[in-house]
């Protein structure tokens, strides 16, 4: 049987219920897992075997354990796939799924669940699957960070940039958990004007760092009132910090523009600010996992007297 014969449901998951209804055996199956065609995402269930990113992979999986679960609710990092929150480096090895309190949660190498009292407020539906809501599961996703706090501020950024109630959050973290310190920290830093985990990161390690984090997405204009930039990070009017990655160039593409022709536009866009006196830094997702980080940002604004060294 050819790849793309095998019937897929709406989110191109092949579940095997209705591939055997299709007339297709186990063992037609088997040998296209075998053969690479297909991969198992979880017992019953495949996909197409086509190039895709952990992340993108994973939540196939969850919605695929959704599936055959009976009562289980996708929550925690494999609920925040679904509905699109942003983490810090997530471990996907396992599908994370609540159950109600006294039903026995199982953890395994690739489920683990979760015992919880869910209210009617904290379940959804996504695409068809029930998931914890968007302010439970960025809660949930902060106490359970392997990043701590930054980790925690990633996630409620992206929350707070997807419309959560940030006072709903806030209540969710009055009860004693796991995490729960490093979470209420990061809630009230938190900001949905951050617009990706590498600037949520980098304010992470510059507020535990004590330096000032002035403003976000500020925008400058020229003397006829013109915008020439917003920035990332704005110190007064001297200095500008921006965290540089392909996948941010990649995301504000112009239509018909190549990556090549954003990055030149944002150099042309950083000389504009330098003609104005105003000193520009930038910083990679290499500069945040090794520190390098704090040390431009404070080493630049002591120079130009924002802070005393």
């Amino acid at each position: 049987m050819d790849m793309f014969s095998f019937p897929t449901d709406r989110h191109g998951i092949v579940l095997r219920s209705r591939a055997v209804a299709a007339g297709v055996s186990d063992s037609e199956l088997s040998q296209a897992v075998a053969r690479g065609h297909l991969v198992r995402l979880t017992r019953g269930a495949f996909a197409v075997a086509v190039a895709r990113k952990p992340r993108e992979h994973h939540r196939l999986a969850a919605i695929a354990v959704a599936a055959v679960s009976t009562g289980a609710i996708l929550s925690h990092q494999s609920a925040a796939t679904v509905l699109g929150l942003e983490m810090l480096r997530p471990d996907l090895e396992r599908v994370h799924l609540t159950v109600a309190l006294g039903s026995g949660a199982h953890r395994t190498a690739t489920r683990h669940e979760h015992e919880a009292e869910l209210g009617p407020d904290d379940v959804v539906v996504r695409d068809g699957i029930r998931t914890t809501s968007l302010e439970r599961t960025a809660v949930d996703v902060a106490c359970t960070s392997s990043g701590g706090s930054p980790g925690a501020l990633v996630v409620f950024d992206s929350a707070l940039r997807l419309g959560a109630d940030r006072g709903a959050m806030e209540a969710m973290l009055l009860g004693a958990r796991r995490g729960v310190g490093p979470a209420r920290r990061a809630l009230r830093d938190a900001d949905a004007r951050a617009e990706n985990p590498g600037e949520s990161w980098g304010r992470a390690q510059m507020i535990s760092a004590g330096l000032p984090v002035d403003d976000l997405q500020h925008e400058f204009h020229d003397e006829n009132g013109e915008l020439i930039a917003r920035t990332d990070f704005a110190w007064g009017d001297v200095l500008v910090g921006e965290f540089d990655g392909m996948v941010k160039y990649q995301k504000h593409l112009r239509p018909g523009e190549t990556p090549f022709e954003a990055m030149r536009r944002e150099k042309e866009r950083e000389d504009a600010l330098r003609r104005m006196g105003i000193m520009v830094i930038r910083w990679t997702w290499d500069d945040l996992v090794t520190g390098r980080v704090v040390i431009m940002v404070r080493d630049w604004l002591d120079r130009l007297g924002v802070i005393a060294a």
